[in-house]
This record gives C-alpha cells, structure tokens and sequence, in this order.
C-alpha cells in the first residue's frame, strides 16, 4: 500500500512541477512582450505631448495608470496563490481513505485477491 501512494505522490509532484514550469514559461514569455510593448507606447505617448505644455501631466498620468494596473495584477497573483488549488490533494484524500480504514479495524481493509497483480502506469 505504501509502495502505490509513493507512487501516486511522484506521479502527482512530477505534475505540479510541469504545470509550475509552463506557467512560469509562459508568464515570464508573456511579461517580456508586454514590458516592450509598454515601453514603446510610452515612449510614443511622451513624444506626442513633449512639446505641449500637457507633458509633465501626461506623464503623470501614465506612472499613475501602470501603478494601478501594477496593484491589480499583484493583487490578483496573491489571491490565485492563496486560494487556488492545493498541490497533492489527490494523495491527501487518498491517505485520509487509508488512515480512517486503518483506524476501523482490520475487517474493512480490503486485501487484494490471490493471483491478482498491480498495475503500474
């Protein structure tokens, strides 16, 4: 019994870990393109208003549009991290399974038939 939920909790971090990589992958991918893209928009937009007496104001406004948009995003990753998924809950379910037939007594773990074999995938 011990044998399979070792297996199950490999199976199970060799998938947080893929997740987590491609994820990050993909964010850090992600936040490379929009850092360029916003920095040439600003670039364009400071340009624009440069020989107006509008520009200090224009400025202002885009440090003050990426600081909320900056809060946002920090609050929404600290939010998916505290309420998302719980990484190996499959094998704490499957453990709180085996300790509650262990502490039931004997009758009620169900031992495999003879002849019968695991399968492992």
């Amino acid at each position: 019994m011990a044998h399979t939920r070792f297996e199950l909790f490999s199976l199970e971090a060799a998938e947080a870990r893929a997740f987590l990589f491609r994820r990050l992958g993909l964010a850090l991918a992600a936040a490379a393109c929009l850092f360029m893209a916003l920095l040439v928009a600003t670039l364009a937009i400071g340009l624009y208003f440069w020989p107006t007496e509008y520009r200090y104001l224009a400025l202002g406004l885009l440090a003050l549009a990426y600081a909320v948009a900056g809060g946002i995003l920090a609050w929404r990753l600290c939010d998916g991290l505290a309420h998302g998924p719980a990484p190996f809950s499959a094998l704490v379910e499957v453990l709180g399974e085996d300790a509650e037939a262990l502490r039931s007594g004997p009758a009620r773990v169900q031992a495999p038939e003879p002849g019968a074999s695991e399968e492992v995938s």
